[in-house]
């Protein structure tokens, strides 16, 4: 930390701003507890605004719009942000606020797997060290980051990885961008360069259906159309493959216009068209399934639903989906 330092705070709800009850319950708080937090600081301006408090199952992609939205009319007011989200979709906001046009500074979402009157509470020292890291010049170019429990995180590639423990993100394949020291924040990674989109509006049905042995026939993809559905996202099995009826199921749906995007139902690794036989990947990428590179299934769908709000077609939406 250099400088005098403006950060805009938006706080959107989650365990972060929650307390529990005598029987263990937890419940959004009206006062949340992250205003009544000592800054020791030095050196920052906060403007802080409770812009939402709502669990973060109950964000949409309009919430996320509107944060977006928020952050790009204060554009030259601020120099970072830090957001306070529910954990359960916070790397969702966290890769849409990092595929829009959000301005060159530090944005940073941060949260609490226990509320802040449990024992063992996370939520104020990741609030810290948020901040911390939304005033670091190193942070700015860095693209959306997640900051939880000493590590730094891109948006694009966090994951949520555990019900419950105070180390439930993680960053599969690639590991953290860097880690918060007692004094120090130390950046041991890029991130690499993103399309950015400026919409004023977002709409569209896009599902995931996960693959399974045995899956065809009677199943799911049946049921999808044009008429209901604008674009589905499929988290096949292994590095990209389907079982054979679910296979022609897929490629049936296409020949209707709806685009289809596949990534891996597995953990680690990418996606990608491997096996020739019916029903893999190479098959299906005949067939015109576009492969999305490293991002899990949440946020694929948002990549295909923010590239057909943003009016790409044909070649041009593949090489986005698939670059």
């Amino acid at each position: 930390m250099n400088t005098h330092k403006k950060i805009l705070v938006l706080h959107t709800g989650g365990t972060i701003s929650m307390t529990a009850d005598e029987g263990g319950n937890v419940r959004p708080n009206q006062d949340n507890p992250m205003n009544h937090v000592g800054i020791d600081l030095d050196n920052l301006e906060l403007t802080v605004l409770d812009f939402l408090n709502i669990p973060s199952p109950h964000i949409t992609v309009q919430h996320m719009l509107a944060i977006y939205q928020k952050i790009k009319e204060t554009a030259g007011q601020f120099d970072g942000v830090v957001i306070t989200h529910g954990t359960d979709t916070l790397e969702e906001t966290a890769y849409f606020l990092d595929t829009m046009a959000v301005p060159e500074i530090p944005i940073v979402l941060t949260g609490a797997m226990r509320s802040s009157n449990e024992l063992g509470s996370d939520g104020v020292y990741n609030y810290l060290s948020a901040l911390r890291v939304a005033s670091h010049d190193k942070a700015a170019d860095k693209g959306v980051l997640v900051v939880m429990n000493d590590e730094i995180h891109a948006a694009k590639y966090v994951t949520k990885t555990h019900t419950t423990n105070v180390s439930t993100f993680q960053t599969p394949t690639h590991g953290p961008l860097g880690i918060i020291m007692k004094h120090e924040i130390l950046f041991f990674k890029t991130a690499e360069p993103r399309v950015r989109f400026d919409l004023d509006q977002i709409s569209g049905t896009i599902p995931i259906v996960k693959a399974y042995a045995g899956m065809g026939g009677e199943g799911i993809i049946s049921f999808l159309g044009p008429h209901n559905v604008e674009g589905v996202v499929i988290e096949a099995l292994g590095a990209g493959n389907m079982p054979p009826r679910a296979s022609q199921e897929i490629a049936d749906l296409m020949k209707q216009g709806v685009p289809v995007v596949l990534v891996s139902r597995c953990f680690n690794g990418i996606a990608e068209p491997v096996y020739a036989y019916e029903g893999g990947g190479v098959k299906l990428q005949e067939a015109g399934v576009m492969f999305v590179k490293e991002l899990n299934a949440q946020k694929a769908r948002l990549k295909l639903l923010i590239a057909l709000n943003a009016g790409l077609k044909g070649q041009e939406l593949i090489d986005y989906i698939q670059g």
